[in-house]
């Protein structure tokens, strides 16, 4: 297959990337700023798809800058006949220029060579590419945002191949430049699972850290690197095939646990908001069951079909397809969600027989798995009483408690409504006086709510605060959460700012991780970041608040003389500090609740929260820095 100059096409100009770095990157926040090494990845990765390159390096270095080298083919080092400039700095500098224009020189391709090149040069301070391609190093240097310092030029011959390109972040686009070590690491695992055999070196400068990830069996190692903290019912399902030119690959397994994992890929890129290859698993999965417990009188001739959250409890699997360029449809640059059609009939109607021979030639593990499924619908069933009974013995009571706990706002259009679930009855109250009476409800929570990780559900509604969060909140939970039905466009965790109150943040998260993910997956969750210290000017009795150490020390760098109050809790404030500080929408901090990387949120819930305390001390010992000050 062809992959030269000719094969790179021109669509023009960085600027709008500056401009609205959020259509390209999503973000510029840290998930922004880790899509650029995403982008380059990517790139690196096609090669890699395409069997052209085994090897991917991902470097940390020592100024902060990133390097990502692979030893594929090397951008085209020649004179495009578009441009006129050479190749590599139409790559980089041209928004709508690629090799995956071109159905030429990749068959499947998750990055677009060209638009993330560029949109990273873009968004860099500077950035610098090496191409080792006909037995020589070729070199070009860019600055402020994709300026050519230094074109294309021919240095020393080399034994090397492929492309190494080391960029540095811009200040002036992203608030912190500061790349997380662990973020990268669990990307580059779950790319190494992909792709059986590829090899990819992490290095980090700073810590002189080496880490090397490679795979041999694949998505099979991946499920049972995300179950390995759970009690697996069966062994890990896997097959692949091809159909109208889409290739399919997948792996799932049944542990006793109740959650349902569900991670896809379209072209190496994990499609965070699933899309049409993941309704066709479903659709295709749910079949199969369906029509195999008829087959084996598991279901009755009166009995009505599994749903598909039955069929899917404890269940953890991957779908990765790869599709041709001329098919593959994504929505918006960042590829959170597959739209291409086919995909979702071609993987249906692969994983329906494919399965259905797997569950024959496996009696014992299929009839385990069924048992699972036909206990979770009985389950769904029981729950779905249990709520009705717990909803009639409290229905008084909880109308009791509502009225004595919850300050309602006074608007009713969840776009513009938020409710701050506050830690203690005394912030609560400090919170009712500081609030906007129109736009903010208060509900005070006593103490710490249940740990819902080791709670069944008919425990957990019988529980009084989770009770009265779910009716607050208006859209049930578990099965029958419905996202539409939600009365607050945000929901605000508020504690105080010490251990406590972190424990209780964890295990209100916890709760609707588990019975809420919708809420968190739509952007209705935050957590309130109230101040440490508020620095008062003695010279004119002007004031600010400082979140840290850090922006306590400028403060006082800026004020001849000061007087420092620190906040140990949320009841140490009056109600107008409480409002401007952390309440206000105009002058607080906010943090937005994401769930990320789907398979990391699943194994640290589980770690972390779970009945295991020996993971959770080994967990706590590798990554948590245990730094006591004397203070």
């Amino acid at each position: 297959m062809s992959y030269k100059d000719s094969d790179i096409k021109v669509l023009k100009g960085l600027e709008p990337v500056r401009k609205r770095p959020g259509m390209y990157i999503g973000s510029t926040d840290h998930r922004g700023l880790h899509h650029l090494i995403w982008e380059l990845l990517d790139n690196s990765v096609d090669e890699a798809m395409s069997g052209y390159a085994n090897k991917i390096w991902v470097s940390m270095n020592i100024d902060g800058s990133i390097t990502v080298e692979d030893n594929g083919r090397g951008i085209p080092v020649g004179i495009n006949s578009t441009t006129r400039k050479s190749t590599v700095d139409t790559v980089f500098t041209s928004l709508h220029a690629g090799g995956k224009f071109s159905n030429d020189a990749y068959n499947f391709a998750g990055g677009l060579h060209g638009v993330g090149s560029s949109v990273v040069n873009a968004l860099s301070k500077w950035l610098n590419v090496e191409v080792y391609v006909n037995g020589n190093v070729y070199r070009s240097e860019y600055v402020s945002g994709g300026s050519i310092k230094s074109s294309l030029t021919k240095g020393e011959t080399t034994k090397k191949r492929g492309t190494k390109i080391t960029f540095m972040p811009d200040s002036i686009i992203f608030p912190s430049i500061t790349f997380n070590s662990s973020i990268i690491k669990e990307r580059l695992k779950e790319t190494s699972f992909l792709f059986k055999g590829l090899e990819i070196i992490f290095y980090d400068a700073e810590k002189n850290y080496k880490e090397v990830f490679h795979s041999e069996n694949g998505i099979i190692e991946f499920v049972k690197f995300i179950n390995q903290n759970k009690k697996p019912i069966s062994d890990v399902i896997y097959f692949n095939s091809s159909l109208n030119e889409i290739d399919v690959e997948v792996a799932f397994q049944y542990s006793n646990d109740n959650s349902e994992t569900i991670i896809s890929f379209a072209n190496s890129v994990k499609t965070f908001e699933g899309g049409s290859h993941e309704i066709g698993f479903k659709s295709g999965l749910l079949e199969a069951i369906n029509e195999y417990s008829r087959k084996l009188k598991i279901l009755k001739d009166k009995d009505s079909n599994f749903e598909g959250s039955d069929v899917r409890e404890g269940m953890t699997a991957i779908v990765s397809v790869k599709i041709p360029e001329k098919l593959i449809s994504y929505e918006g640059q960042t590829k959170n969600k597959l739209f291409t059609q086919e995909a979702s009939v071609s993987v249906k109607k692969i994983v329906i027989p494919k399965l259905f021979v797997w569950l024959d030639q496996n009696k014992k593990e299929a009839l385990k798995i069924l048992e699972k499924i036909k206990n979770s619908r009985d389950a769904r069933l029981a729950a779905r009483f249990a709520r009705e009974e717990v909803r009639q013995i409290k229905n008084t009571q909880k109308e009791r408690i509502l009225s004595g706990k919850l300050s309602p706002c006074q608007s009713k259009t969840p776009s513009e409504i938020e409710i701050f679930l506050v830690e203690g009855d005394s912030a609560g109250g400090t919170a009712k006086m500081g609030r906007d009476r129109r736009i903010q409800a208060i509900l005070p929570l006593k103490g710490k709510v249940l740990n819902v990780e080791k709670s069944n559900l008919k425990e957990i509604l019988s529980n009084d605060e989770i009770s009265v969060i779910v009716s607050c909140l208006g859209a049930s939970i578990a099965k029958d959460f419905t996202i539409e039905k939600l009365k607050y466009g945000k929901v605000i965790i508020m504690t105080d700012a010490d251990t406590d109150g972190s424990h209780i943040q964890i295990l209100i998260l916890t709760f609707f991780y588990r019975y809420m993910k919708n809420m968190i997956e739509n952007g209705n969750v935050f957590i309130a970041l109230p101040p440490l210290y508020k620095v008062k000017n003695k010279s004119n009795n002007a004031y600010e608040y400082a979140w840290d150490d850090k922006e306590l020390n400028e403060i006082k760098n800026k004020f001849s003389s000061y007087e420092i109050q620190r906040y140990k809790g949320l009841g140490e404030m009056n109600a107008d500090q409480l409002w401007e500080s952390t309440m206000n929408p105009k002058t607080r901090k906010l943090i937005k609740v994401n769930i990320g990387d789907a398979a990391l949120a699943e194994k640290r819930v589980s770690i972390l929260m779970g009945d295991d305390t020996s993971l959770r001390k080994e967990w706590i010992n590798e990554n948590i820095n245990f730094d006591f000050n004397d203070d």
